[in-house]
C-alpha cells in the first residue's frame, strides 16, 4: 500500500508539472523565446532524473546551479509574458488563460469599416487610435482609464466622429469588440520599451496593450504625418498602405474565425531610439 502511494504521488508531481509547463509554453508565441523555454524546461527535467536516479551529486548540484541561473535570466527575458501570467491568475480569467474563453468573434465588414476609417484619417491627417479585441477579454481594469461605454454599431462615420478634433473623446483609443464599438476615450498603458519613445503616445500606447494582451491589435493613424501603423503582440509593423492593413487584419480576423489556437501574424520589430514617457500620459502623438 505504502509503495502504490509512492507511485501514485509521483504520477500526479508529473502530471502538475506537465500542467505547469504546457501553461507557459502556450503562453510563449514568439519562436525564439520558446526555444529558450523549452531548454530550460529539459534542463530542470535532466536536473529531476539526476537528483532522483542518479548517483551523481555533483553534476546535480551543477545542474541545480545552472536552472537558478538560467531561470533568473529568463524572468527578466519574459517578464511581459510572466506579468500577464499573473494578472491573467489575479483576475480569475481561466478561461484566457488556457485559450478557451470566448471570442468577440469579427467579421469582413469589420475589416472594411477600419481600413475605410484609417485611410479617411490619414488623409485629413487626423490621429486616431484603434483596438481590435480578438478574444483578450479587455476589461476596464486592463485600462489607465476605460473611458466612455458606447456599445454601438460599428460604422465609419461614427469613428470619424469620435476622432474628430472637436470631439472630447479624440485623445483616447476606441475600443471594438465583436463587430460594436464598446467604449472610447480610453487611456492604455504605454509600452516600457525605450526604441519608440518618438513614434508619440499612440504608439507607444498601442504596443504597451499589444504587449499585454497578445489577441487584441492597435491600428494607429499618425497625427503629424498620416502614417498608418498596426501593433500587434508588442510589435509594430509601419508605415503601411491601406491594402497592407486590409490584408493584416483579414489574416487576423480568419485566423479567429477558424478557431485555430494561432496567434495573428507576427509583425517585424521597429528600430528606433529614444527616452521613456511616462505611463501617465495621455495616447496622443
Amino acid at each position: 500500500m505504502e509503495q502504490a502511494l509512492v507511485w501514485l504521488r509521483m504520477l500526479l508531481d508529473l502530471v502538475c508539472a506537465g500542467a505547469l509547463g504546457y501553461l507557459l509554453l502556450g503562453r510563449v508565441s514568439e519562436p525564439r523565446t520558446l526555444w529558450l523555454l523549452r531548454g530550460y524546461l529539459l534542463l530542470v527535467a535532466l536536473g529531476w532524473l539526476l537528483q532522483r536516479y542518479g548517483n551523481l551529486p555533483l553534476t546535480a548540484k551543477l545542474i541545480e546551479a545552472l536552472v537558478l541561473v538560467c531561470g533568473l535570466a529568463l524572468a527578466i527575458l519574459l517578464q511581459g509574458e510572466l506579468r500577464r501570467l499573473l494578472e491573467l491568475l489575479g483576475t480569475g480569467r481561466l478561461a484566457v488563460l488556457f485559450g478557451s474563453g470566448q471570442q468577440d468573434l469579427q467579421d469582413a465588414s469589420t475589416v472594411d469599416i477600419l481600413v475605410d476609417t484609417t485611410a479617411q484619417l490619414s488623409k485629413r491627417r487626423c490621429g486616431g487610435l484603434i483596438v481590435l479585441d480578438l478574444g483578450s477579454d479587455l476589461r476596464p481594469e486592463d485600462f489607465l482609464n476605460p473611458g466612455v461605454p458606447i456599445d454601438a454599431t460599428l460604422s465609419v462615420d461614427l469613428l470619424l466622429n469620435l476622432f474628430s478634433a472637436d470631439s472630447p473623446l479624440h485623445d483616447g483609443a476606441v475600443l471594438i469588440q465583436a463587430n460594436r464599438v464598446a467604449s472610447a476615450g480610453v487611456i492604455l498603458p504605454l509600452s516600457r520599451q525605450t526604441s519608440f519613445t518618438r513614434h508619440g503616445t499612440r504608439h507607444l500606447a498601442a504596443l504597451g496593450l499589444t504587449e499585454r494582451h497578445d489577441r487584441c491589435l492597435g491600428v494607429v493613424v499618425s497625427e503629424e504625418s498620416g502614417t498608418i501603423s498596426m501593433a500587434s503582440q508588442g510589435r509594430f509593423e509601419r508605415p503601411i498602405t491601406r491594402e497592407r492593413l486590409r490584408e493584416l487584419l483579414s489574416d487576423a480576423v480568419s485566423v479567429q474565425g477558424a478557431g485555430r489556437r494561432r496567434q495573428p501574424r507576427t509583425l517585424p520589430k521597429s528600430s528606433s531610439s529614444g527616452e521613456r514617457i511616462e505611463a501617465t500620459a495621455r495616447n496622443r502623438p
